[in-house]
């Protein structure tokens, strides 16, 4: 197992503080994976293992614990008096009710609660109302070009990002070699997403028009559109559907981790704008799984990659209105803007003055940077251009 220090030290800081640690995210993304690696580490520190319980709830020896009644007697009937009990619950978002349990578990002055799911319909509704206040969100995502870098320490920079953009970052389908396998695996994941965290949670749902939506997001990753344009194109495609249910499977692909939107921010006015929205993949691997040996865009499949590292390192992220033109990504983290531009190659002076046309109108101090797989970094009246796998790896 790869070690994700990141992860470890969120956990290290809030370890027997009375807060739930909620981690979210994609299947696989490595959330279990994670929890192991911090209970070995409390098992080094001197906890017994007696004081650990661990229940995934993916695990079918645990089938008989169907409702939240079941399992907190489950885990009271373990707990060791006068020492902290440490409780990791893996997926539970399938047990019923399961946030009346964890609301019992956590009054007690000697028990530490780690929760995992995979959607985010654990973090909406009853859960929201009876823990508020009482838990934090761990967002846990694939590896970073960072992490993955790490994993194929035979390559070089240049060499692991190709492979990175190509296979994407999930933690176990780094170390599948054979082709096939590797894509069966992402296929997997993806099924499992569709199947179990949308479609079991839908009365009706329509499979083929849930996989023609996540196929098209994926194709127009980091374009704007609109449910109106989305029904449209599928409409014209033999595959009828409205807005409104568009909207709704959107929303669904979003709550699942698979997606994420970017919303949109008028930089001269200061306000959200809430219509025409970009939507990026958690990975760059779902593109060769939904859409197979389709030629990608280039330039896009990068600023995906951006989108979701500037998400990593904790900044709000969006896409920058001015005017007739447009800023690939506002990044705000603790008051703070910086404005980001994404482009392949600015070796041609026509693109690269189309690239920085938008900086030059922005009338305030923040950081403007130019991201580029071009080698080098330059600073030219107060914009930074930087390559992007330097950028990736600070």
């Amino acid at each position: 197992m790869l070690p994700r220090p990141k992860y470890i030290d969120k956990l290290n800081k809030l370890r027997d503080k009375q807060i739930i640690k909620v981690l979210t995210g994609v299947r696989r993304s490595g959330k279990s994976t994670i929890l192991k690696l911090y209970q070995e580490q409390l098992l080094k520190a001197g906890v017994k293992q007696e004081q650990i319980q661990v229940l995934n709830f993916e695990d079918l020896g645990l089938a008989t614990i169907t409702d939240y009644l079941k399992l907190y007697q489950y885990i009271d009937q373990r707990l060791i008096p006068d020492k902290m009990n440490y409780i990791f619950l893996d997926e539970i978002q399938d047990i019923p009710h399961f946030e009346k349990a964890i609301d019992s578990l956590f009054i007690k002055q000697n028990v530490d609660l780690y929760v995992t799911g995979s959607n985010a319909f654990m973090l909406s509704g009853e859960l929201a109302t009876l823990l508020a206040g009482r838990y934090i969100e761990i967002p846990v995502y694939p590896f970073s070009f960072k992490e993955f870098l790490a994993s194929v320490p035979e390559l070089s920079h240049q060499e692991a990002f190709n492979r990175y953009l190509e296979r994407g970052g999930f933690p176990f389908a780094t170390e599948l070699e054979d082709e096939n396998t590797y894509l069966s695996y992402i296929q997997g994941i993806i099924n499992t997403v569709l199947v179990k965290d949308i479609l079991a949670r839908m009365q009706r749902g329509n499979t083929t028009l849930l996989e023609h939506i996540a196929a098209f997001l994926t194709d127009t990753n980091g374009n704007l559109i609109t449910p109106t344009k989305v029904a449209n194109v599928l409409s014209n495609n033999g595959v009828k559907a409205t807005s409104a249910t568009v909207m709704a499977y959107i929303e669904k692909l979003v709550d699942s981790y698979l997606f994420y939107r970017c919303d949109r921010y008028d930089i001269a006015g200061k306000k959200y704008l809430q219509i025409n929205n970009k939507y990026y993949m958690v990975d760059p691997s779902l593109r060769r799984a939904l859409l197979g040996q389709k030629r990608p865009n280039m330039g896009n499949r990068l600023e995906g990659i951006i989108y979701l590292e500037l998400i990593r390192r904790g900044y709000e992220v969006y896409v920058g209105n001015l005017g007739k033109k447009e800023v690939d990504f506002v990044a705000i983290r603790d008051g703070i803007r910086e404005y980001y531009q994404v482009s392949l190659t600015v070796q041609n002076e026509k693109t690269y003055q189309r690239e920085i046309a938008p900086f030059l109108e922005i009338k305030d101090n923040y950081p403007n940077i130019l991201l580029t797989e071009d080698p080098g970094s330059y600073d030219d009246n107060g914009i930074s251009q930087v390559n992007v796998i330097d950028w990736l790896l600070k």
